[in-house]
């Protein structure tokens, strides 16, 4: 049965067109142009982020962590009682049984039950969503190492349904995200989070409607990569598993923070600064969709070194972390965002 027309846009893609001439990428799927309507199906996908995320979080994230934190605690407890009493299975000599978990034991367990439920909807999401990105930017006619691709044939006013899908997906993904970020306990890093959410929504908004998404699509990709080993490292944290694993994931984290968002993302910032005003011309003609004057082309920069900015400022964070795991033989936490205040 069709869906009423006042419906339709909550669930399906907008402004089909036909699918153009010697296209460059998908050249069987269905295209469609952009369009304010679009939004009424990224609040959807909001809707059932949010949706699968309490799911998870309630269904199996909770229900393991509590299930594992219990039964290891329970087996140190019985094993330091029967260290102290020399015995097995007996009552120590406060009348407690081996096996009881103390109330300070319970507090540490219900916390890290919540931050371990919390950190796992992001280990769903983000291999999952950077898996379709690298199946979109594989059939885009874009190079890494050769960003000029990016730019070339400008305006590219007709997206094909998986790129269309996977802009809406991913707003819709960050303006969740924003969502959540005020709705639990407030990090030490609140205020950089929110700005680094807001700059990149403004990011994804603007070049999904100046037809830059092919530059999208590939800082996405590149974004999503270390974000899925940092919610590993502390739901292993959290799980208490052996150091060693939680410190590897951590390290490996910390190398590929280091060169997709230091090395690589700064060769698309490099080809957005010189690269741009070689190969495109500075106008503005909303007919045929070319939006990129030399105003727009400084905002797009600015952001994009914003962006550089505060990565630059976690990355010392996350630096520093590594420097205490080496000398000292801490584990690694992450401080950027671990601990949080009081409200």
């Amino acid at each position: 049965m069709a869906l009423p027309s006042w419906l339709s846009p909550f669930f399906s893609l907008q402004y089909p067109v036909d699918t153009p001439k010697n296209t460059d990428s998908f050249p069987d799927s269905a295209y469609y142009a952009t369009g304010l309507k679009d939004i009424y199906l990224a609040v959807t996908l909001i809707a059932i982020m949010a949706v699968l995320r309490d799911a998870f979080r309630l269904l199996v994230f909770e229900p393991f962590a509590r299930w594992k934190l219990y039964r290891d605690a329970a087996y140190k407890t019985a094993q330091q009682a029967k260290k102290a009493n020399g015995t097995n299975g007996k009552a120590n000599s406060n009348g407690h049984t081996p096996h009881r978990v103390t109330k300070s034991q319970e507090r540490k367990i219900h916390r890290s039950v919540l931050r371990f439920a919390e950190q796992g909807w992001s280990m769903v999401y983000y291999p999952l969503q950077w898996g379709f990105g690298l199946y979109v930017n594989r059939n885009l006619p874009t190079r890494l190492f050769n960003p000029v691709d990016l730019w070339v044939n400008y305006p590219h006013v007709y997206l094909p349904a998986p790129v269309k899908f996977y802009y809406i997906a991913q707003t819709a993904f960050y303006l969740h995200q924003m969502l959540i970020l005020n709705a639990e306990a407030r990090r030490k890093d609140h205020y950089q989070m929110m700005t680094h959410h807001v700059i990149t929504v403004f990011l994804m908004g603007a070049s999904y409607f100046y037809n830059l998404t092919r530059v999208g699509c590939l800082i996405m990709i590149l974004m999503d990569w270390c974000d899925i080993f940092l919610p590993m490292a502390k739901m292993m944290r959290y799980l208490e598993l052996p150091q060693i694993l939680t410190d590897a994931a951590f390290g490996w984290f910390l190398i590929s923070w280091f060169v997709t968002r230091h090395v690589l993302f700064i060769i698309i910032i490099w080809s957005t600064i010189f690269d741009i005003p070689r190969v495109l011309p500075f106008d503005w003609d909303p007919v045929r969709g070319h939006f990129l004057t030399k105003g727009s082309w400084m905002m797009f920069l600015s952001c994009l070194l914003s962006l550089e900015v505060l990565q630059i400022i976690w990355f010392g964070m996350i630096v520093r972390i590594a420097w205490r795991v080496v000398t000292s033989g801490e584990g690694a936490s992450d401080d950027r965002s671990d601990d949080e205040d009081e409200r």
